[in-house]
């Protein structure tokens, strides 16, 4: 949790000195050229400036969002954020493994699977032995959990 708060920070500081110090001297250089109504490097800069803005504002609000986990209702026994979930590709008898992320860590290449993507959705509150079915763009995947380590386990 600490490397996405960091991340988050990081993203709000370097998006805070642009919308403070870099965009307020491109706007003072695009008045100096004169007429506003058709200065594109103007509208341009304003533009970049209303997405900065609400870009830090996003990032602010999620960061707010993360701190306010509670890891202490995280299941112990069922699979939650921080999950290491390994599961049998019923269809393809095939073992992988996942772990249940954030979106913001979410890499599904490397088995880094969101919350809130649809495998995660239907792993969350699972407990070894149970079989959920997930659409997949290739039809239907059944997946049955054989092992699980809570957030909970790996700190421990």
């Amino acid at each position: 949790m600490l490397d996405i708060k960091k991340k988050l920070q990081d993203e709000i500081t370097v998006l805070d000195y642009e919308l403070k110090v870099e965009l307020p001297k491109e706007i003072l250089k695009a008045r100096a050229h004169g007429d506003l109504s058709e200065n594109a490097e103007y509208h341009a800069a304003k533009e970049r400036q209303g997405f900065v803005n609400a870009r830090i504002n996003q990032l602010k609000h999620r960061l707010a969002e993360i701190s306010m986990i509670d890891f202490t209702k995280i299941p112990h026994d069922r699979s939650g954020l921080g999950s290491i979930v390994v599961v049998l590709d019923v269809n393809r008898d095939e073992e992988m493994t996942y772990k249940l992320v954030t979106t913001e860590e979410a890499d599904a290449a490397n088995g880094k699977v969101s919350t809130t993507s649809p495998i995660g959705r239907a792993l969350l509150g699972k407990e070894v032995g149970d079989v959920v079915k997930v659409q997949s763009p290739g039809g239907v995947k059944e997946l049955e959990i054989l092992k699980l380590t809570t957030i909970h386990d790996a700190v421990e």
